[in-house]
């Protein structure tokens, strides 16, 4: 048996300096991102299509990473994006920079177990001071909500049109919020679609649904007003045995009359839709040659195989029932609409349901003057949905700008020029961690860190932040720099946690690799 420091692995400070080695590497890849003025990154992947971007986890996601701890970065960042929507660069680029300060005090020989009891507990403390420092939010807030999202659109590729964005965004969560009594907003109700070859500033909200659906049929009307829809989880088609069955056909006119007797049950079918009232069909399932012809002789839009999701979400939106079988479909199962045309969007044909009266369920149609300029303006509104949402859930919004980093950096210092010797060497690091978010975005601007860190330093404003646009001290709150709290507590406590496990590791060991059972093939 062979022994154990025979094995592949790496122990104490080696082991530490190369696992930080890697969250540096990680966090310094996505750092210059962020910001206003933070830079793209082009990825190519392996089949040769191209992402430009600067959204951290987009970032991190599409990476090629080996190192376990890079790993963990990866997770981290999708760790906020779940949660939040956004910050995923902040929480990143924060956990490197603790990571980077514990490294210079492992250098002063102090234990990693004191640099996480140090850290744990000014994580704590800053927690406290970001609930306190933070202000209130409601749906009623019209504007403040507005420049929640247009701050976090600011730097993403849709600058321009912001403001526009911002307002359809805004107009569709409080649409959600105030429809369903509660600021909780699921996400999963707001529908995005890109539409390509348009300027973004003709993004549209619709108060109602885009179903990538065109009509089964090309005799049916391309719209229809006061529209009655019916949603049907169950096929529009002549049912198949369960079992093989052979039909023996003597005569000619037998085989008319089978012929005749499924025509007369598809016809039967769509009369039943009709008697329904319904003007509209949307089926999960298909929808068979004979009933489409049915259908359009009736003046019913119809669309076939539209999916799950998009079904719930048309129950959401129109206030119809899924009804599962024709027979139980009555003219209170059906949703409605104030009308369901087809449009072409880009390339291709869509079903518009729009003119819902208290619709649940949205979209928002986010247009791009290129697929690559489509796709960023897609990711920039995911992340003013998450930062609008983040902030009803929790009712509380900060100042950004690097204004609350800096605000709260003040705060824990304070705190720690009241201890002593290597206590107050850990806290100090901790307090200069923090302000990484306001250096990065002032170097990022292209800006000397220094010089704008003393002057905020020394602004006596509550929120004050750096203007990178000017290159000046600014009050971030009375320019609408506005962000969620949960952005900045997330951020905090994901990077927290993985610090906290990183110094923890003190071995590093390669596991045996894994041997087939005999008799079975790996493959």
């Amino acid at each position: 048996m062979p022994d154990i420091d025979e094995t592949k692995r790496t122990r104490g400070k080696d082991a530490l300096r190369s696992n930080i080695a890697a969250a540096k590497a990680v966090a310094n890849t996505v750092r210059p991102t962020l910001g206003p003025k933070g830079m793209d990154k082009m990825i190519v992947n392996d089949q040769g299509d191209v992402i430009v971007t600067n959204d951290g986890v987009t970032i991190l996601q599409e990476m090629h990473v080996e190192h376990p701890i890079a790993k963990m970065f990866v997770d981290v960042a999708r760790t906020q994006e779940r949660v939040v929507g956004d910050g995923t660069t902040t929480a990143v680029v924060l956990a490197g920079e603790l990571l980077s300060r514990a490294e210079s005090l492992i250098d002063q020989n102090i234990h990693p177990t004191l640099i996480v009891r140090g850290y744990r507990h000014f994580h704590d403390r800053a927690q406290h001071y970001l609930w306190q420092m933070a202000k209130p939010v409601s749906l009623t807030d019209i504007a403040l909500l507005q420049s929640i999202a247009t701050t976090a659109m600011t730097g993403k590729g849709v600058e321009g049109d912001k403001e526009i964005l911002a307002d359809l965004l805004v107009k569709a969560v409080v649409g959600i919020a105030r429809d369903t009594h509660s600021d909780i907003v699921d996400l999963d109700h707001i529908k995005i679609e890109t539409e390509v070859g348009v300027p973004t500033k003709q993004s549209r909200f619709i108060a109602g649904l885009l179903i990538d659906k065109e009509k089964v049929h090309p005799a049916m009307p391309a719209q229809v007003s006061s529209a009655r829809i019916a949603l049907l989880d169950v096929p529009l088609e002549i049912k198949n045995t369960d079992i093989d069955a052979k039909i023996q056909i003597t005569d000619p006119h037998q085989l008319n009359n089978f012929l005749e007797q499924e025509e007369r049950t598809l016809h039967e079918i769509v009369c039943l839709i009709k008697s329904a009232g319904a003007n509209v069909v949307f089926c999960q399932r298909g929808i068979d040659d004979l009933a489409q012809y049915f259908l359009s002789r009736e003046g019913i839009i119809a669309a076939r195989r539209v999916k799950k999701s998009d079904m719930e979400k048309l129950s959401l939106a129109t206030g119809g029932r899924i009804v599962s079988s024709i027979k139980d479909l009555k003219a209170e199962d059906l949703g409605f609409a104030g009308a369901v045309r087809e449009e072409k969007i880009g390339e291709d044909k869509m079903l518009l349901v729009e003119g819902c009266s208290n619709p649940r369920a949205v979209t928002l149609l986010v247009a791009g003057s290129t697929g690559h300029v489509a796709s960023e303006a897609r990711r920039a509104v995911t992340d003013a949905l998450g930062d609008l949402t983040a902030a009803l859930r929790e009712k509380k919004v900060v100042a950004g700008a690097g204004a609350v980093e800096m605000r709260l950096s003040s705060f824990l210092r304070q705190e720690a020029m009241g201890l002593t010797g290597r206590e107050q060497l850990i806290a100090l690091q901790f307090v200069e961690a923090l302000e990484v978010i306001p250096r990065t975005l002032v170097e990022n601007a292209g800006l000397d860190s220094l010089d704008m860190l003393t002057l905020l330093r020394l602004d006596s404003r509550e929120w004050a932040g750096v203007n990178v646009f000017s290159g000046q001290i600014m009050d971030a709150w009375e320019q609408g720099v506005i962000e969620p709290l949960a952005v900045k507590t997330v951020a905090l406590s994901s990077a927290m946690q993985v610090v906290e496990m990183i110094l923890r590791i003190d071995d590093v060991i390669l596991g045996k690799p894994r041997k087939a059972e005999k008799g079975f093939d790996l493959e």
